[in-house]
């Protein structure tokens, strides 16, 4: 098998690094690929025939592991097929390891099948892209291939994580004889061994001294994954110094009386002298991206004298706000249980007890509350019909303890941003705000519930849900997956933001109707089907939806489009007159 032994070798190389799920997508010229992962005993293969969905799918596994997975597609334009996937996971940090089957580079433009440019085929949205000799039997040749595999699944992994791209080409015979074993030979696994940075004395004391000269302070978190040690000294740090923690449901931050997050409400249609009394002296930001304009836009309105941001990362400076002074090169969980540490002992030599920091936590937190009362009350209209908001506010109050909740973009993660999460109910919240799309947000939420025994449950509308439906086909769905399917027969948000609902070309153009249902969707999948179109009805049934069980369900909640804008245009105009 001398064509095919390095491919099998590779395998064995994937396991040895640490990789346990591979996706496949069939094909013929990715077949020693797909050979030598499905016939390894310590991989996990799973088989999706929509190389974007795979992908997704891939993605939701990662997200939950923390580890690379390997996803693998046949030559030519299926390759393309992966980008969505790619690039969400490239802005979102999720480490991927891409193989990609290629005919031979010199089977270019000779009118040969399934044969496009595929080297550097993700452009800059991998961390790097490797090509594979088409020839096996050199030395040198295993030598390199053996070398880019360890390089690459270590890249992939390393901060911050992404996705890699290994191009395969490969000659026929494709296929092992009959009775052909595939059996590894000696592969050399290279480890690496990092440090983690520390920042120099002196640069620590000058930042404690910059600490010092500000009174109010500010934490802004970005999206991030959830980390409960990072919760408690977040929590730690602004109960002991006054300390404003501002986040968004992405945040993985909860209302526990302490944070701020009704961001979204709060920060709209500030007045001047509110908008002043807000603006911090030292803002300091960790994470990556954040959700709402209005936060956003408030602190590049109103930016702070100095802006820290802390990332264990420095090859690029995210300056999102526009008022960027300082880079931190650390875990944010390190720099702040440090931070806390040795203000504490400060605080205590010294003895003293800073009210002016006080105040402006209770500032905050006085707007938080508010804004979540004009939240609640917003939602208590109209009474007669069920609204995507309201919906919205019972699944997430339903949730079970300690589950996994994925929010689809457009609206359903700003309806459950806008109501919020407590704490006391540890749910783990994702979304893929890398790149913001729609494009995989199911296979995404497929993804995570086969990598966790957790409830995981999708809240997604109805576009999102039809455009990514394939992440149901082919697979086994998991039977603790839930999805809840807003479906408003139309894109909704385009009725929200300004600008596409005053055109008269709003509904063919914009919207697109469907008249869908996902009936017959769940019953191709084997997924239990359930509809509801009252509030009524949603309570009684979601204690039951949210039961375990033997099959996924699917919750179809159809809502007006118009009912769900008036709604939403009553929440503005309150908005309006609050401040």
């Amino acid at each position: 098998m001398p064509i095919l032994q390095p491919i099998v070798n590779m395998a064995e190389l994937l396991h040895q690094k640490g990789i346990t799920d591979v996706l496949v997508s069939p094909g013929s010229r990715s077949a020693p690929l797909t050979l030598a992962v499905a016939r390894h005993p310590a991989l996990r293969v799973r088989v999706m025939a929509d190389e974007r969905a795979a992908g997704f799918v891939a993605l939701g596994i990662a997200q939950q592991t923390g580890r690379p997975v390997a996803v693998i597609c046949t030559s030519g334009s299926a390759v393309y097929n992966l980008a969505p996937a790619v690039v969400e996971a490239f802005f979102q940090q999720i480490p991927l390891l891409l193989l990609t089957a290629d005919r031979p580079h010199e089977w270019l433009h000779q009118q040969d099948g399934q044969t496009i440019h595929q080297t550097g085929l993700f452009g800059h949205h991998v961390k790097r892209s490797y090509d594979l000799p088409a020839d096996y039997t050199h030395a040198d040749s295993r030598w390199f291939i053996e070398r880019s595999v360890n390089e690459a699944i270590d890249l992939a992994q390393f901060s911050p994580a992404g996705p890699v791209h290994i191009n395969v080409p490969l000659r026929e015979p494709f296929y092992p004889t009959a009775g052909e074993s595939f059996t590894a030979g000696p592969v050399r696994t290279i480890d690496t061994v990092r440090a983690e940075p520390g920042l120099p004395t002196e640069s620590w004391h000058r930042l404690l001294q910059e600490w010092d000269r500000h009174e109010r302070i500010l934490i802004a978190v970005g999206q991030l994954p959830p980390n409960p040690a990072l919760r408690h000294i977040l929590a730690k740090v602004s109960e002991e110094f006054g300390v404003p923690v501002v986040g968004e449901l992405i945040s993985n931050l909860a209302d526990n009386g302490l944070f701020i997050t009704h961001t979204d409400t709060l920060l709209a249609n500030l007045s001047e002298s509110v908008a002043e009394s807000l603006r911090p002296d030292l803002l300091i930001t960790i994470g990556n991206s954040f959700l709402t304009r209005n936060l956003k836009t408030f602190f590049r309105r109103y930016p702070a004298r100095h802006h820290w941001h802390i990332d264990p990362v420095l090859d690029r400076i995210n300056d999102s706000f526009q008022s960027l002074t300082t880079r931190v090169q650390a875990s944010p969980l390190a720099f702040f249980e440090k931070l806390f540490s040795d203000l504490d002992y400060q605080r205590f030599l010294q003895g003293d007890d800073d009210d002016e920091s006080t105040t402006f936590l209770q500032t905050w937190q006085a707007a938080d509350r508010r804004a979540a009362q004009l939240v609640f009350r917003s939602l208590r209209q109209p009474e007669n019909t069920l609204t995507d908001w309201q919906a919205t506010q019972h699944v997430l109050a339903n949730l079970p303890e300690g589950s996994v909740l994925h929010l689809a973009n457009s609206m359903p993660v700003r309806y459950a941003n806008l109501c919020g999460l407590s704490e006391q109910q540890q749910i783990d919240v994702w979304a893929n705000r890398g790149v913001s799309g729609i494009d995989g947000c199911l296979s995404t939420a497929v993804g995570a519930a086969l990598a966790t025994d957790k409830l995981v449950t999708l809240l997604i509308g109805d576009v999102a849900f039809f455009y990514d439906r394939n992440g149901l086909w082919s697979a086994l769905v998991p039977p603790n997956l839930r999805i809840v399917l807003l479906n408003n027969d139309a894109g909704h948000i385009f009725r929200i933001i300004d600008g596409p609902g005053q055109q008269p070309e709003l509904e063919t153009y914009f919207e697109t109707p469907h008249g869908y249902t996902a009936r017959r969707t769940a019953e191709d999948a084997g997924v239990t089907y359930q509809i509801c179109r009252t509030a009524a009805e949603l309570t009684s049934l979601l204690p039951d939806f949210f039961q375990p069980g033997t099959q996924a369900k699917l919750l179809e909640i159809p809502t007006d489009k118009r009912v769900n804008q008036q709604q939403f245009e009553t929440y503005r105009a309150a908005l309006r007159q609050a401040d």
